[in-house]
C-alpha cells in the first residue's frame, strides 16, 4: 500500500460520516499488520468549518474533503477498502497538519 493513498471506507458504522480513509503510514512500513490512516469527511456533511491547519480540505473530482486528522488510527490491513486515488500531490497539506496535530506548530 502506498502512503497517501485514498481508500473506501468500509466499515458499515463509520462510512455514514467518513466515507473514505487516507494511509499516512510510510512504506517503509509495508510489512505491519496493521495501517495508519486519517478519516475523511465530506466538507458539505460538517456542521462548522474545519481548522484549516488540522484539517485540510483536498479535492477529489468535484467533492470537497476533510481530512479529521484529530480523528487518526491504526486499523488492520485487512480492514482497508478499495483504493480510490493517489493523492501524493497534496503531501505537504498532510505532512502539515499532522505535525500541527503533534506539536501544535
Amino acid at each position: 500500500m502506498a502512503q497517501f493513498t485514498l481508500f473506501n471506507n468500509p466499515n458499515r458504522s463509520t462510512r455514514k460520516n467518513f466515507p473514505y480513509l487516507l494511509d499516512v503510514q510510510s512504506h517503509l512500513l509495508q510489512d505491519l499488520k496493521t495501517r495508519v490512516v486519517i478519516p475523511v469527511a465530506r466538507l458539505s456533511s460538517l456542521a462548522t468549518k474545519p481548522i484549516s491547519n488540522l484539517c485540510p480540505i483536498i479535492k477529489l473530482g468535484d467533492e470537497e474533503l476533510v481530512l479529521m486528522t484529530q480523528q487518526i488510527a491504526g486499523i488492520p490491513t485487512n480492514k482497508i477498502g478499495k483504493p480510490v486515488a493517489e493523492l501524493d500531490h497534496y503531501r505537504s497539506e498532510f505532512i502539515s497538519a499532522l505535525d500541527f496535530l503533534i506539536t501544535g506548530i
